[in-house]
């Protein structure tokens, strides 16, 4: 736990929300280079007590969840500053990992929490090419480097190489997860790294995370009741403000199926 006296301090709150990954000329999720200004920014100030970090995410990338968390953590055990996580609607997967950032979590009684597994989706073309007497044509210098096409059947060896890489970056997670929460998650409850979910009451049972709160009110009551809270969030530009609402109209098939994936997230979870 962490106390300051009652005094005017103002504490950094670091918004990380949608869904994590690089994708899209006109839209971007959340992503490393796209919020390391706005990491800087938080801690600008040398005096400041602790960060908060405002959650809400379905997740996406492991690769840039990571490098997300690390930089963040880097920054706080430099200042030598707690850092205290806050989940929204949603912590799940990557969100998860975001949210272990935070040397303690919270969530309101109905967030979603966990998911801690990797997931990876597609589709096959084969029938459809072959109904519309579409040939094509593929060079490669590699006997692996088809795997996985939409367009050829789909091969045994390929799942297993796909197997092989999820288990391997899955217990890349769990290591993380165990590494951040320790002894607070509950020896018995292996089933938390099966991907499941559970909502913020069932996810403080099992020590995913250390609380029911808001964080006005739980960092009010660690900093005192001057605590002033500044926010800090990516900030549409024009272009991308202006493409989002207009795509479909634009025509633009490719930002059309990316928006459809960002919508899956979310809808994977009821949300």
């Amino acid at each position: 736990m962490f106390f300051w006296k009652s005094r005017q301090v103002e504490v950094p709150m670091l918004v990380l929300s949608g869904v994590i990954g690089r994708y899209g000329r006109f839209q971007q999720g959340l992503s490393y280079l796209g919020i390391h200004r706005l990491i800087e920014q938080a801690f600008q100030n040398p005096k400041i007590p602790a960060l908060a970090l405002l959650i809400n995410s379905p997740g996406g990338s492991p690769t840039q969840s990571a490098l997300i968390a690390q930089a963040i953590r880097q920054r706080a055990d430099e200042h030598k500053i707690p850092i205290f996580s806050f989940v929204e609607d949603v912590a799940a997967s990557g969100g998860y990992w975001l949210a272990c950032i935070g040397d303690e979590i919270y969530a309101n009684p109905s967030s979603l929490i966990g998911s801690i597994g990797v997931i990876s989706s597609g589709f096959g073309f084969t029938e459809l090419i072959r109904k519309i007497g579409i040939e094509r044509r593929v060079f490669t210098a590699g006997d692996r480097k088809m795997m996985l096409d939409p367009f050829a059947p789909l091969k045994n060896e390929d799942q297993e190489k796909v197997k092989s890489l999820q288990q391997s970056i899955h217990q890349i997670f769990k290591d993380y997860v165990v590494s951040r929460r320790g002894s607070r998650i509950s020896a018995h409850n292996a089933d938390i790294f099966n991907g499941d979910i559970w909502t913020g009451q069932q996810a403080v049972e099992k020590g995913l995370i250390d609380g029911i709160g808001g964080i006005e009110d739980v960092l009010q009551k660690k900093l005192g009741k001057k605590a002033k809270f500044i926010r800090i969030e990516a900030k549409k530009g024009f272009i991308q403000r202006y493409v989002g609402s207009s795509r479909h109209r634009l025509g633009l098939s490719e930002e059309l199926l990316q928006s459809l994936e960002e919508r899956w997230w979310w809808e994977r979870l009821g949300i």
